[in-house]
């Protein structure tokens, strides 16, 4: 007697640090978005399982789970759903998916050949007088029509029949169900009559019902597979293998995954850089446009940071890695793009829950027709006709794709304009949105700064507050880190969020952060006199005192992001933690009249509330740790890449690059998208309006009832399409104050 097989997916299971675990499924036999719900409907009881999300454009199915659930659970879930899983890797998603359009092809190719023959035979049956044609002659062409019809169903329908049959052997109904229906009883009506030596018959019919159902789900497979072609790019900047170092300094030849922080590689000029780490040593100029968007070369010097798939030009670099294989910012990109074409908004799970309740609506409004027809004197032939012409009119493919192709494309295009979705609904809120409040330092002004005033501070003084830096997430506290000579930051440190970092070392403590929570207020009122547009950072060791003056600079298309924002008619605003003295000039250069510096975490969360009191819907751009409660109050919020981990997790969204234009796309894209999901909702819903009603009147055969409903499926997909255009450059801000502030700014 055989053993029965287990199937062991542990190896292919992420364990998480909150203590859930990860495992990405590749699912087949998605046919239509109403899949989704019947997937993750179907694994909900489960227990343990925290999240079943499946992506439509990928087929690719996200588990989280808490405890000890065993993921060959899930895979024979869904096997008795009628759908197979298997572990997800995407190069073989990608094949899959290229076989899966090459049959459709074919199927589309059988579908049009046959349709094209059929018509010529009825061209030639119907040109002279149709009182010549004998029966016999007639009768003829139907068994021809018959002849190329059956077999070219037979195989140009695989891709509905199959979806249909697996569905019905599980006990459950999707929308190929009615359409295999309705060319089934098409056919065998039209075989009747062709027995019975009728003079009409609909082999026509069903052939050109196929051929433009299969034009409909070829368009909708051909737009997933280029949206998804702007992730797959993402996987091309992964380096297989890397350089590493050893203490002699040789270079090995080594695995990405093999690599551990803290380890050296050389990264020699033409390759990609394959991890994300410092520059150890060497200089030269990266190109980022893959990874951050920005188009210009960056200049890397010792110190700076790079990230896995920039492309190394001029010389050899030795850099430290600080993450590889999992967890760079290649990595971040991914997982939130995968979200952004995930996640479900309202109008999405308003759609999934009308398209799933529409099945038994359907079937039962054909069988009601046939009834009433019959009752009413109809003979049993054009009550079947009339009911397979509703089965076919009412399918809920237009109301099923309306929501998801919308933002399926609208997450394409905020790709392309370097934003990353990660919330199901943040288009909508994105849309309704009327004030931006900005917070200032690494948002409205570029990441990485400087300590202006090194040759100032004692060497070993100042060694001590860099190293103390490296265990705070604030960007001014970065700009001091990158002064530390020693890469070790001091054990045993705490920060407070919007105040400071504290350690304490050889048995004193030592603070970086705030002048008051450093005690340093008098030493830096002083510093704010004599450079009143730099940021401070104080520092102190028992009772030594020192202030970092950290200087800034506008993100290149900060005024003219803003004059568009407002343009629109936002209110834009700015809400800082740094020193009113730091935050005027910045508001003069950008045109902000309202703005307020020397806020708290507590003073951020009570402006937005006030605001939001007012029925205000506001858009948060922060990136500081002391952002997150406020990102979070926030109707929406988008923090910069480069923000902290705990800021990009209150973040429904986050951007690429040096520059703030992503937020002005976000906010013209989500506008456009959350107008192009009202539509399509409105035309499938006028669709059924009147479609319904004519078709059970009878005035409508299937074919047109075919054309109709292939029709409405493609006017919502080629309307989602919109929404990758009509995002125009910002215009530049013509204030006469903005451009000398915002160049003095820049120099600064």
């Amino acid at each position: 007697m055989a053993m029965a097989e287990t199937l062991d997916l542990s190896v292919y299971v992420k364990r998480q640090d909150d203590g859930t675990a990860h495992l990405d499924l590749a699912v087949e036999g998605i046919d239509c978005a109403a899949c989704i719900g019947e997937i993750e409907g179907g694994l909900s009881d489960l227990p343990g399982l925290l999240s079943a999300r499946l992506n439509y454009t990928t087929h690719r199915l996200a588990l989280q789970w808490r405890g000890d659930l065993d993921p060959a659970r899930v895979v024979e879930e869904l096997r008795r759903l009628g759908y197979r899983a298997h572990p997800f890797r995407a190069r073989a998603v990608e094949e899959e998916e290229a076989r899966r359009a090459q049959w459709l092809l074919k199927c589309l190719a059988v579908a049009g050949f046959a349709s094209m023959n059929i018509m010529l035979l009825a061209v030639s049956v119907w040109s002279g007088n149709a009182t010549d044609i004998s029966p016999e002659t007639r009768d003829f062409f139907h068994w021809l029509a018959a002849l190329i019809s059956l077999p070219a169903v037979a195989y140009a329908g695989q891709p509905f029949f199959r979806s249909a049959i697996g569905a019905l052997k599980k006990g459950r109904t999707n929308m190929d169900v009615p359409i295999t229906i309705g060319i089934m009883l098409a056919l065998v009506m039209s075989v009747i009559e062709t027995i019975n030596h009728a003079e009409n018959t609909y082999f026509d019919s069903v052939v050109m019902l196929l051929f433009f159902l299969l034009c409909g789900r070829y368009l909708d497979q051909a737009m997933r597979r280029r949206t998804r072609a702007v992730a797959g790019n993402l996987a091309s900047l992964r380096a297989e293998v890397a350089h590493r170092l050893d203490g002699a300094g040789d270079a090995t030849l080594v695995p990405v995954a093999a690599l551990a922080p803290g380890d050296r590689v050389l990264v020699r000029p033409g390759e990609r850089i394959p991890v994300d780490g410092t520059v150890l040593s060497g200089a030269s100029e990266v190109d980022e446009s893959l990874v951050t968007g920005e188009t210009t070369l960056r200049a890397l010097h010792v110190g700076d940071a790079v990230y896995a798939g920039s492309l190394n030009h001029a010389g050899a670099l030795t850099v430290r890695v600080t993450a590889a294989g999992q967890g760079t910012l290649l990595d971040e990109v991914e997982r939130l793009l995968e979200n952004a074409s995930a996640a479900k908004s309202r109008y999405r799970q308003l759609a999934d829950r009308v398209a799933r309740a529409y099945a038994p609506v359907v079937h039962g409004a054909a069988a009601l027709t046939a009834i009433i027809w019959i009752a009413t004197g109809a003979s049993v032939h054009d009550a079947v006709i009339t009911a397979v012409a509703v089965l076919i009119i009412t399918c809920p493919c237009a109301l099923a794709l309306a929501i998801p192709v919308v933002q399926v494309v609208a997450s394409g295009a905020l790709f392309r304009s370097n934003v990353l979705l990660n919330s199901g609904d943040a288009l909508e809120r994105l849309a309704a949105v009327d004030t931006v409040v900005f917070d200032k330092t690494g948002t409205l002004t570029l990441p990485e700064m400087r300590v202006a005033n090194t040759g100032a501070i004692r060497p070993e003084l100042l060694e001590t507050a860099a190293r103390l830096a490296l265990s705070s997430h604030h960007p001014l506290a970065g700009a001091a880190a990158r002064e530390a000579r020693d890469p070790r930051p001091f054990e045993g440190a705490v920060e407070e969020p919007g105040r400071g970092v504290r350690a304490v070392v050889d048995g004193a403590e030592i603070r970086l952060g705030s002048p008051s929570f450093c005690g340093a207020e008098d030493l830096a009122a002083a510093m704010a006199e004599t450079d009143p547009q730099a940021s401070l950072i104080a520092f102190s060791r028992g009772r030594e005192r020192a202030v970092l003056l950290v200087r800034q600079a506008l993100r290149p298309d900060a005024a003219r992001v803003v004059g568009a924002l407002q343009a629109l008619g936002l209110d834009c605003r700015i809400l800082s933690g740094d020193r009113p003295e730091a935050v005027a000039p910045v508001a003069e250069a950008l045109g902000i009249a309202t703005w307020q510096g020397d806020a708290k975490p507590a003073d951020k969360i009570a402006e937005l509330e006030q605001l939001k009191a007012q029925g205000r819907r506001i858009l948060m751009v922060g990136d500081g740790l002391n952002d997150a409660p406020a990102l979070a109050a926030a109707d929406i919020s988008i923090s910069p890449i480069t923000a902290a981990d705990l800021t990009q997790a209150q973040a429904d969204a986050v951007f690429l690059g040096d520059r703030l234009a992503p937020v002005l796309d976000a906010v013209r894209i989500s506008r456009r998208a959350h107008a192009l999901m009202r539509q399509n909702l409105t035309i499938a819903l006028v669709y059924n309006l009147f479609a319904v009603p004519l078709a059970f009147l009878g005035y409508v055969t299937p074919l047109v009832a075919a054309l109709a409903m292939s029709g409405s499926s493609s006017i919502v997909t080629l309307n989602a399409l919109r929404a990758r255009g009509g995002i125009a450059p910002p215009k530049t801000d013509s204030s006469p104050q903005a451009a000398p502030a915002a160049s003095a700014l820049q120099g600064a």
